[in-house]
């Protein structure tokens, strides 16, 4: 069974916290992942506080679900959420993929679709300052920045990260595709470049402040429980 667990695990690394753009492996999110003889995978999740907003919770618990029920081997996924004051809805309308305006009927008026795009696009702003940050400080000029393409970047997970979170929301992410792009995928024009990179630089901040303040409630709130790897 331990292939069939590291392979759930790596099917969990692929499950992002939405608004922190960073896996919930990584984020020590995950409680416990054991998977039985029969192959049913059990998954326990946590966050930092017990008031984290529904909506992102949600999209982690159905996101985590959907890819360990895909992993080849496991019979059943149980994915659940721990500590958290909607813990019983969530937990509940992930296990009947009610989707997230029937678990809370009443409350929710819209499927989580847009709020997950829109951090995809936050996550693609932030991600470019991330791949040409470095080339800035080399000294590359505006004008070799909104020429550069992604197959002329150099080399890095950042950049990679950058070509998967375009994919996702259909932008272009091929060799031959600009570097810098708008939101809408048009090319950023050399006299954009700096108030492009300025405003891509203060939402990746953003981003990656939001996820410290997160990994350090979560080592406030778990003080004694170490998360799994």
């Amino acid at each position: 069974m331990s292939a069939l667990r590291d392979a759930v695990w790596r099917a969990l690394d692929t499950v992002l916290d939405p608004e922190l753009d960073e896996p919930v492996t990584d984020l020590d999110f995950v409680e416990s992942c054991t998977v039985s003889e029969e192959g049913v995978a059990t998954v326990v999740l946590r966050l930092p506080t017990f008031f984290c907003a529904p909506n992102f919770s949600f999209l982690m618990v159905a996101d985590a679900f959907d890819a360990v029920s895909a992993v080849e081997g496991v019979t059943r996924a149980d994915v659940t959420l721990a500590d958290h004051h909607a813990s019983t809805e969530i937990n509940g309308g992930v296990a009947a993929q009610a989707g997230f305006v029937a678990t809370f009927d009443g409350e929710a008026t819209d499927e989580l679709d847009e709020l997950r795009r829109t951090f995809l696009n936050k996550a693609v702003v932030a991600g470019q300052d991330r791949v040409a940050r470095p080339l800035v400080d080399a000294g590359v000029g505006p004008e070799e920045l909104a020429e550069l393409t992604l197959g002329a970047a150099p080399p890095s997970g950042d950049l990679d990260r950058l070509r998967s979170r375009r994919a996702q929301l259909g932008l272009p992410h091929d060799d031959d595709a600009p570097l810098l792009l708008h939101q809408d995928g048009s090319r950023v024009s050399s006299a954009q470049v700096p108030l492009h990179l300025r405003r891509a630089r203060l939402t990746r901040i953003g981003i990656e402040t939001n996820g410290e303040f997160c990994k350090s409630f979560l080592k406030t709130r778990y003080p004694d429980r170490v998360g799994i790897g």
